[in-house]
C-alpha cells in the first residue's frame, strides 16, 4: 500500500467521528430549537465551508451579512452550536491520537517518538545504561504544576460529558452487534442532547473554592490512573526480570514524577487566596486521596480471594491478617482478605484523622491510624512479598503494585501545593513588622523601606540569627501582613498534618535583588516553618525560597542574584541539608514576553539559563528550573517535548517543573490516554535531556553560540525594539487595543477568581500577560507569539552584525543553518509558524474596525499588518517552502476547523459592535442575551483554537 492511501485510510476514522458527532449535534438543535433556527446554522455552516475550500472573498462577504441579520436568541444559537461543534472535535481529535498510537504499536513494533521506550533505546545506543537511568530516576524531579489562570472558559459540567462522550467513540470500535452498535449511538446522541442543554457559561464568577475542584477532577479521572501505569510501564523497560510470566513485580520507584499545584497558594494578584483557601487545598486534596486509596483497597479485597487450603502464605502475613480485627468464619481462610480488612480500617482511621471525615464505604473494625505513608506501604509491601513468595506475582500486578507505586508518589497529600507572593507584599509586612517592634538603626527608628539594598541584607541576615521572635501575637497588625504570616502559618501546619511533601516551595514573584528572597526566610522564622540561623536543620525543614524572574531585565539579573544567594553560608546550609543540595529558579514566560516581545523573551530565557547554569555549577548546586509556561506560544507554549530537548545542555539534568494552565489543561488531562502520552513525553524528554553525552552536547551547544550567538543578540534588540515601539512607544496604542479586541469582555467573563488586571485603567503595564495575550488570540493576530520577528530576521539580513558573514547571501546560509541545526532556533521557529498558520489578518481587520478613530485604527493595524507580512516572507525565505507544509494532516486540520471558527469571529465582531454601542447610552438597557452570546463565542473561538490563553 502506497503512503498516500496509508495517510488517507489513517485519517478516514477522524472524519468518521467528527462527521458522526456534527450529524448528531445537528439533529439535536433541530430537535431543539426548531427547523428555522437549524437552517440560519447550516447555511452559515455551509457558507463558511465554501469559503475555506475555495478562497472567494465573496463568500466571506455573504458571510459577514448573513451574521450581521441574525437577530433576538439566534445570535447565542449559532455561537453555541458551533462553539459545541469545535468541542466535538476536539473530543474526536484526541480519540483520533489514541487510535493513531495504538494502530502504529500494533502495526509496528519501532517505539513513537516521544516514548519512553524510545528514549531508552535511544540513550542505550549512546552507551547510556539501565543502572545509570535509575541512578538519575532516583534523584529526579519531573513536576507538571496545575495552575488556575484564568484562560479555561469550559465549565466541569461540559467537560464531564466531554469525558462520556470520547469513552462512547472508543466503545464504537469494537466489533459490534447491529443491537449494541444502536445502543451506544442511542448513548451518543444522548450525550450530545446533555451537551446542548447545559448551560455552557458559569452565570457567577468562580470561587477559588470551584478551582481547587475542577483541578481535582483531572486527578479522579486521570493521574491517579494513569501516574502509577507510566511508572509500572517504566519498571518493566528497567527491569529485565519483569517480563518473566511469575516474576515478582519491580519494587515502586522512588517517586520523581508528582504533580504540584497553585490552586489555593497563589496569592500573586489574587486577594481572594489566603490561609482558608491554602487549608481548603489541602483539605479536598486528601479527601480525594483517600477516597481513591479506600476503593482500592476495597477492590483489592474482593480481588485477593486466595485461600491458605490450596496455597502457602508468609508468616508475615499471616501475623498482618491476625492483628486486623476480623475474626469473620467466612475469611478464616483467606489471610490476605482479612489483612486488607485491616488496611483498609486504618485508611478510614487515617482518613478520618486528617479530614474530619468518615469516607468508609462500609463499616470497618477498630483500628489506629496510619501515621506516616510509609507504614501504609510497609503492609502493602508485607502482602506483595508474600505473593510474590508463593506463585503470586501476576496476581499482584493486577492491581496492588500500582497501588504500591501510587502511595510512594502521592503519600497523603495527593499534590504539592506551591506559595507565591509577590516581592513587594513581603517587602511591605517585614517593613511592618520592624516598626511595631521598634526596632532601630543607629539610635532612631528603623524605616526599611528606605534602606539601601547592603543595609536590608545586613539586617535581615541578623534577623535570621536571631532566636527571638519580630513577630507578637499581642499586636494586631496589619490585614496585609496578617494574611502573610496567617498563610505561612497554615502552611507549617498544613505539612505537620499531611507531610513535608504537602508544601515544599515558596515563590517569590518580581524578584529584583537579593533581599527579595531573604525577606521570605525572615517571615518563615515568624511563621515557625525554619529555625535560626547557626542551629541545626532538620531533613526537608522549611519551604524552599524560589525566586521568580520575569521581565527581561530580570532575567538578565538573575545569574548574579543566585549566585549573590548561593554564597551566603546560611543559605549554603539550607540547600545541602534541607533542599538535597538543590535549589530551583522560576523563569517567567509571559512577562518576559509582554515586556520584551517574542524573540527576546526566548533568547533572554536562553542566556539565562545559561548563566544560571555556570552559577551552579561552580558552586557544587543542582539546579531545577521551574518553567512559567502558558498555552499560547507566546507564554511559552507548543510542544513540551520539543521545550524540553531544545534546552541549554546542563539546564535540565532530572530537575524540571513546569506550569500547566488554562485550557490547555483540559486538552491535554481531561482524557486519560492522552494525559498519559503527554505525561509519557515529560519524562522522556527529561530523561533524553539528562543522560544524553554532555561533552558533546555542550560542544555543540558551545558552537551555536560561538557562531550564532551574535546573530540572535543582534535580531533580539531589534525585535525588542520593534515590538517596543508598537506597543509602549506608539501614541494611543492602549487605547487601540482595548477596542480592537475584546479583552473588556474577557474580564467580564467568570472564568477565574483572578482580576484581569493589577490595577483599574487601560495601561498596558498593568495588564496581566494572560488576557493580554488571550485577547490577541480571540481576534486572531497571536501577536505576542511573532511580532518583531520579521523586522528582525529582515535586518539581521539586511545589515547583518559584527562577526556575521559579509554577504547577505551568506547571512541567509547561516540562518537557514541555525533553523536546521540549532534545537534553539529551530522550536523557536516552529512555535511561530504554528501561531501565525493559526493567525488571519482578514479577521484581524475586521476586529480593527471596532476603533472608532479611523486614523488611529489606519496608522495601527497598518503597523501591524506590515509586520506580519514581513514575518511570513522571512520564515519563508528561511524555511524554504509555505506554512505548515511539512506538516499536511495538520494543515488540513486547520482548514477544516477555521470553516468553524470565523463565524464565531464574525458573529463576535458584530455583538461587541452593538454591546458598546448600548453601553454608551446610559439610558439603554444592556442586553443581557448579547453579552451571553459574546461570552459563547470566546468559549468556542477558545477550544477552535486550543493553545490560546
Amino acid at each position: 500500500m502506497n503512503a498516500k492511501r496509508t495517510q488517507s485510510d489513517s485519517a478516514e476514522p477522524l472524519r468518521h467521528d467528527i462527521r458522526l458527532l456534527g450529524r448528531l449535534l445537528g439533529e439535536v438543535i433541530e430537535e431543539c430549537e426548531g427547523k428555522r433556527v437549524f437552517d440560519t446554522i447550516e447555511t452559515l455552516r455551509r457558507t463558511a465551508v465554501k469559503f475555506r475550500r475555495e478562497g472567494n472573498d465573496a463568500d466571506s462577504k455573504l458571510l459577514e451579512q448573513r451574521v450581521k441579520r441574525l437577530q433576538g436568541s439566534d445570535p447565542n444559537s449559532v455561537a453555541r452550536a458551533f462553539s459545541y461543534f469545535l468541542h466535538l472535535a476536539n473530543i474526536a481529535e484526541d480519540r483520533d491520537q489514541n487510535r493513531r498510537q495504538r494502530a502504529r504499536a500494533l502495526a509496528d513494533n519501532t517505539p513513537a517518538r516521544g516514548s519512553l521506550r524510545e528514549a531508552i533505546q535511544i540513550l542505550g545506543g549512546q552507551g547510556v545504561g539501565l543502572a545509570r537511568i535509575r541512578r538519575l530516576l532516583a534523584e529526579a524531579c519531573v513536576m507538571p504544576v496545575l495552575t488556575a489562570h484564568p484562560t479555561e472558559v469550559q465549565r466541569k459540567s461540559t467537560l464531564d460529558v466531554h469525558r462520556e462522550i470520547s469513552t462512547a467513540l472508543a466503545q464504537r470500535e469494537a466489533q459490534l452487534t447491529p443491537e449494541e452498535q444502536a445502543e451506544l449511538d442511542t448513548a451518543l446522541l444522548g450525550r450530545v442532547a446533555t451537551l446542548w442543554q447545559t448551560r455552557m457559561l458559569r452565570y457567577t464568577r468562580l470561587t477559588v473554592a470551584d478551582e481547587i475542584e475542577n483541578a481535582l477532577s483531572y486527578y479522579r479521572s486521570t493521574f491517579l490512573q494513569v501516574i502509577p501505569r507510566l511508572y509500572g510501564d517504566l519498571s518493566k523497560l528497567l527491569s529485565r526480570e519483569s517480563a518473566k510470566p511469575f516474576a515478582a513485580p519491580p519494587a515502586p520507584l522512588e517517586p520523581f514524577l508528582r504533580m504540584g499545584s497553585w490552586i489555593g497558594g497563589d496569592r500573586d494578584g489574587n486577594p481572594n487566596v489566603d490561609a482558608s483557601t491554602l487549608e481548603r487545598a489541602l483539605l479536598r486534596q486528601a479527601t480525594v486521596l483517600f477516597e481513591h486509596y479506600l476503593q482500592e483497597v476495597h477492590a483489592l479485597g474482593a480481588e485477593l480471594s486466595i485461600t491458605t487450603l490450596l496455597i502457602a502464605a508468609d508468616p508475615q502475613l499471616l501475623a498482618l491478617a491476625d492483628s486486623s480485627g476480623d475474626d469473620s468464619p467466612h475469611r478464616r481462610d483467606e489471610p490476605y482478605r482479612r489483612a486488607l480488612v485491616g488496611v483498609y480500617a486504618r485508611l478510614a482511621a487515617t482518613a478520618l484523622r486528617l479530614t474530619g471525615q468518615d469516607l468508609a464505604r462500609r463499616s470497618t473494625v477498630a483500628a489506629s491510624a496510619y501515621d506516616a505513608p510509609a507504614e501504609l506501604s510497609a503492609d502493602l509491601a508485607v502482602i506483595a512479598a508474600s505473593l510474590a513468595a508463593h506463585h503470586g506475582a501476576p496476581v499482584a500486578k493486577l492491581r496492588l503494585a500500582g497501588l504500591q507505586q501510587a502511595v510512594e508518589v502521592f503519600g497523603f497529600h495527593l499534590a504539592t501545593v506551591d506559595l507565591r507572593q509577590s516581592s513587594d507584599v513581603h517587602e511591605n509586612a517585614l517593613a511592618e513588622l520592624f516598626s511595631r517592634a521598634g526596632a532601630t538603626r543607629d539610635g532612631k527608628p528603623l524605616d526599611y523601606l528606605a534602606l539601601t539594598e547592603e543595609e536590608r541584607v545586613e539586617l535581615l541576615r541578623a534577623e535570621l540569627a536571631q532566636a527571638r521572635p519580630l513577630a507578637s501575637p499581642w499586636i494586631a497588625y496589619s490585614e496585609d501582613t496578617t494574611r502573610e504570616l496567617a498563610v505561612l502559618r497554615a502552611a507549617a501546619a498544613g505539612r505537620a498534618r499531611y507531610g513535608k511533601q504537602a508544601v515544599r516551595q515558596t515563590i517569590v514573584s518580581h524578584t529584583e535583588t537579593l533581599s527579595d528572597l531573604l525577606e521570605v526566610m525572615v517571615l518563615q522564622k515568624e511563621a515557625g516553618l525554619i529555625a535560626p540561623a547557626g542551629q541545626d536543620i532538620p531533613a526537608e525543614d522549611g519551604l524552599m525560597v524560589v525566586p521568580l524572574f520575569e521581565t527581561i531585565p530580570d532575567l538578565q539579573r538573575g545569574a548574579d542574584i543566585m549566585a549573590a544567594w548561593l554564597d551566603l553560608p546560611e543559605v549554603r546550609q539550607r540547600v545541602k541539608l534541607a533542599q538535597n543540595g538543590a535549589q530551583e529558579v522560576m523563569l517567567g514566560y509571559s512577562d518576559s514576553n509582554k515586556d520584551g516581545g517574542f524573540l527576546t523573551s526566548n533568547w533572554s530565557l536562553y542566556q539565562a539559563e545559561r548563566a544560571l547554569v555556570d552559577v551552579f555549577s561552580t558552586r557544587n548546586v543542582r539546579l531545577r528550573l521551574f518553567h512559567g509556561r502558558g498555552g499560547s506560544v507566546g507564554r511559552g507554549g507548543g510542544s513540551s517535548f520539543d521545550a524540553i530537548l531544545a534546552q541549554p545542555p546542563g539546564t535540565v539534568a532530572g530537575q524540571i517543573r513546569l506550569t500547566e494552565q488554562g485550557e490547555v489543561i483540559q486538552s491535554k488531562y481531561k482524557d486519560a490516554e492522552v494525559g498519559r502520552w503527554h505525561l509519557e513525553l515529560l519524562v522522556a524528554a527529561t530523561l533524553e535531556s539528562s543522560l544524553a553525552p554532555r561533552a558533546e552536547a555542550t560542544s555543540a551547544e558551545d558552537a551555536h553560540m560561538a557562531h550564532h550567538g551574535p546573530a540572535m543578540s543582534f535580531m533580539s534588540e531589534t525585535a525588542q525594539r520593534t515590538y517596543r515601539g508598537l506597543v509602549y512607544d506608539t501614541p494611543r496604542f492602549a487605547e487601540y487595543f482595548f477596542a480592537a479586541t475584546p479583552i473588556s469582555e474577557i474580564a467580564g467573563l467568570n472564568i477565574g477568581s483572578r482580576p484581569a488586571s493589577r490595577k483599574k485603567g487601560q495601561r498596558i503595564e498593568d495588564l496581566r500577560a494572560i488576557p493580554w495575550g488571550f485577547s490577541w488570540a480571540q481576534c486572531r493576530l497571536m501577536l505576542t507569539g511573532w511580532y518583531g520577528m520579521g523586522s528582525a530576521i529582515e535586518a539581521y539580513l539586511e545589515a547583518g552584525a559584527p562577526d556575521a558573514p559579509r554577504s547577505r547571501r551568506g547571512r541567509l546560509a547561516q540562518l537557514r543553518e541555525m533553523a536546521r541545526d540549532w534545537p534553539a532556533f529551530r522550536t523557536l521557529l516552529s512555535n511561530m509558524e504554528m501561531v501565525l498558520a493559526k493567525s488571519d489578518l482578514a479577521i484581524a481587520a475586521r476586529y480593527a474596525q471596532l476603533v472608532p478613530q479611523r486614523a488611529l485604527r489606519e496608522r495601527i493595524f497598518g503597523a501591524i499588518s506590515a509586520e506580519h507580512g514581513r514575518t511570513l516572507a522571512m520564515l519563508k525565505l528561511l524555511t524554504q517552502r509555505e506554512l505548515l507544509a511539512d506538516n499536511p494532516t495538520l494543515q488540513i486540520a486547520l482548514r477544516e476547523r477555521f470553516a468553524y471558527i470565523d463565524p464565531l469571529n464574525y458573529l463576535q465582531i458584530d455583538l461587541i459592535r452593538r454591546h458598546r454601542a448600548a453601553q454608551k447610552h446610559p439610558t439603554a438597557e444592556v442586553d443581557k442575551r448579547v453579552q451571553r452570546a459574546i461570552h459563547l463565542t470566546i468559549n468556542g473561538i477558545a477550544a477552535g483554537l486550543r493553545n490560546s490563553g
